[in-house]
């Protein structure tokens, strides 16, 4: 499909800076193609009522570390800036990561990271034309963990980096109250919504929750440059599903309640470990999977997730879910009830459309 497909225009004021307080205060767009009534404006706390008991919510527990590093470029006598945002580690000692500016560095050049007095060093392993390169940092596994956490910060995305910087309250509001594993340099944002208080209340309805993990790239905040869907790649990301949670996944399914993924993160990791029966099985593992409309959804009922940007993968994907005409409505009633948009903003509850509904959109 053509990229330009998934373009629309947004206010820049509709850009949300700052999360709902408290956080289960956001508002709620219901989307239900096909029936009677499609747009439902609602809250996050109606989503007890808008699920059946025996339904299962799957959460994302990745941890957002602060991924962002900003440096110098080392070469002889020679000096310049550089900022780098880490997407994933491959080794010990090592993490893929996007460069800016990338075009002058060189194999084996140095880069020297400082913040606050702390300071850290690494090798440019390897590079590629598009910007991704390999670091070899001096240190390695816990030792490294404690060195970029003391010269990194917080990757908050760019629409919000470029109107107002990082401070204390991202490092609370950039991250869900699941978060428990350390890997993510992108919050898996439709969690931010969720309070003990909603919580309770899901568990009080009878509403099942479960966890997976997938740590988040920053490919997340790469835009498509291709013309068409089929011309682009996706950034690998490492993810797990236990096989405790896919038995229980698999017995959801088995009872005709439904699985409800909240974000596009545990969605992915869902239908990476879902077999072509629809069972979803333990999984552990890289995943690059990309969903585009004509996707057969195999492991997931329904989708809780934030407003995403024109043109993203993240847009391709709700579209593959409700269908493509559905979510430009759909955003089009966003913008002029005035949602509040992308990371920090509102959220959506999205059901899938018929079949027929989503080839026409193909």
């Amino acid at each position: 499909m053509r990229v330009d497909d998934f373009d629309f225009e947004l206010p820049n004021e509709r850009i949300a800076l700052r999360p709902a307080k408290p956080r289960d205060a956001a508002r709620m767009l219901v989307v239900r193609p096909g029936e009677r009534t499609v747009f439902s404006d609602m809250g996050v706390r109606d989503l007890p009522m808008l699920l059946e008991p025996g339904d299962a919510l799957v959460f994302n527990d990745t941890k957002v570390i602060p991924a962002q590093l900003e440096g110098r470029r080392l070469r002889g006598d020679v000096s310049a800036g550089i900022s780098v945002t880490l997407h994933m580690r491959c080794a010990p000692d090592q993490w893929r990561a996007f460069a800016r500016p990338a075009k002058k560095l060189q194999i084996d050049d140095v880069v020297e990271f400082e913040r606050a007095g702390a300071r850290l060093s690494a090798r440019v392993a390897e590079k590629s034309e598009t910007g991704e390169i390999l670091l070899c940092f001096e240190a390695a596994g816990p030792e490294l963990d404690a060195a970029i956490a003391s010269v990194g910060h917080v990757p908050l995305p760019p629409y919000i980096a470029q109107k107002r910087a990082e401070d204390a309250q991202d490092k609370q509001d950039y991250q869900t109250i699941f978060a428990a594993r350390d890997g993510a340099v992108a919050a898996p944002t439709a969690g931010l919504h969720f309070t003990p208080q909603l919580l309770e209340a899901l568990s009080e309805r009878g509403i099942e929750q479960y966890i997976v993990t997938l740590h988040v790239g920053a490919g997340t905040f790469l835009p498509v440059k291709a013309d068409d869907t089929d011309d682009h790649k996706m950034h690998a990301e490492w993810g797990e599903v236990s096989e405790k949670t896919a038995a229980a996944l698999r017995e959801v399914k088995a009872r005709a309640n439904r699985v409800v993924s909240v974000g596009t993160t545990s969605l992915r990791i869902l239908e990476s470990a879902a077999q072509a029966d629809g069972s979803i099985q333990p999984f552990a593992d890289e995943t690059s999977i990309f969903i585009t409309p004509g996707y057969e959804f195999k492991a997931i009922d329904a989708l809780m997730t934030n407003f995403h940007l024109p043109r993203s993968t993240l847009f391709m994907l709700v579209s593959a879910l409700s269908g493509l005409d559905t979510m430009r409505a759909a955003y089009a009633h966003a913008i002029a009830s005035e949602y509040r948009f992308y990371s920090y903003g509102d959220s959506s509850l999205l059901f899938p459309a018929k079949r027929s509904e989503t080839d026409r959109d193909v």
